[in-house]
């Protein structure tokens, strides 16, 4: 891995890593930094990697491949330091719902050997941090979503942890409580100086609250930067034109102008790539009618990261790409008993 002249210390180090079940590479050869007191972001539909990524560089599973450091840990050699500098919040809820807000963090900062006379101030801290003072005495099975949710990310940073992960934070929330969990993410960034590596196919909240992301598709990180210098590695505008019927020969004429920057067609829309998108419209509105095609909708924006993803993978994220089966088969390989 080759270093950079005054770069900042870093809280990652992944080269080469690789994880394979069999003849599937769920990780493949995946090279990567990543600074300390930065929020990360890993991004990639349901299947990509993201959480066999983690679970290696958590050491809930071991590399085929390559290695990394976490903390300047060796995930495989030293373990055991590993797990006591970092925090954990699973995609899948693993709070007990008997117990109380309190007493499930009071168990996980006894596990951690939080030492007990700093405990409750530590537990008042951080209940504080995510809004849940009211309901700190309250079962856990009382809890909305978003409620346990906040918990969890309380919980996993009891024991004051250098880096926390945090696996698909807003899976299955409202888009309400989502927006509120990625306030609390920046907020607790701030407040604990500490590096968040968070796994999403949100790519829209994502853009908001990381400073830096990877894109990973089949295993594959195909793209790092800062969401801004991603979306501006495309240029240009986006124009998004919803089309009646077929379109596959009309999106090849549109192509083939020289002034199309790249086209795309996915969902029943076609994205094309172009400068000053305002001037063209109507060349392209006039072409289509040409053609006999019907346009049921018409879209001017700058690129997005969804952008971004459909330019490098040439299809947008969704998590329906996976079925439900497959991405719990893929989590269960992924979190299951270490090997």
């Amino acid at each position: 891995m080759q270093k950079e002249i005054g770069a900042a210390a870093k809280a990652i180090e992944i080269e080469s890593l690789s994880k394979s079940y069999g003849s599937l590479k769920a990780v493949d050869s995946v090279s990567l930094s990543i600074e300390a007191g930065t929020i990360f972001g890993l991004l990639g539909p349901n299947g990509a990697g993201k959480t066999t990524l983690i679970s290696m560089l958590v050491t809930m599973r071991r590399p085929t491949g390559g290695a990394a450091r976490v903390n300047g840990f060796d995930v495989a050699k030293q373990p055991d330091s590993v797990r006591k500098s970092i925090g954990i919040v699973f995609q899948d809820p693993s709070l007990d719902e008997e117990l109380t807000a309190r007493e499930n963090l009071e168990i996980h900062a006894a596990m951690y050997g939080v030492p007990k006379k700093i405990r409750k101030a530590r537990i008042e801290e951080l209940i504080a941090l995510v809004g849940l003072e009211k309901n700190i005495g309250h079962q856990v099975k009382t809890f909305s979503g978003g409620m346990k949710r906040r918990l969890e990310i309380a919980r996993g940073l009891v024991h004051h942890p250098k880096v926390l992960f945090l696996d698909e934070p807003t899976i299955g929330l409202d888009p309400q409580t989502r927006a509120n969990i990625w306030d609390y993410i920046k907020k607790l960034n701030e407040k604990e100086k500490i590096t968040i590596i968070l796994t999403t196919h949100y790519m829209d909240e994502a853009d908001g609250v990381c400073g830096r992301i990877a894109i990973i598709d089949l295993g594959k990180i195909i793209a790092v930067g800062t969401p801004e210098n991603l979306k501006n590695t495309l240029g240009g505008d986006v124009i998004s034109i919803k089309c009646g019927g077929s379109h596959s020969g009309c999106g090849e004429k549109i192509g083939k102008m020289n002034w199309v920057k790249s086209i795309v067609a996915h969902d029943g829309f076609i994205d094309i790539r172009v400068e000053k998108g305002e001037e063209k419209i109507p060349k392209i509105l006039l072409m289509m009618e040409k053609e006999g095609v019907s346009v049921e909708s018409v879209s001017l924006r700058k690129p997005s990261l969804d952008d971004v993803f459909l330019h490098y993978t040439g299809r947008t994220i969704r998590e329906e790409e996976v079925k439900p089966a497959d991405a719990m088969r893929m989590r269960r390989r992924a979190w299951g008993h270490r090997r």
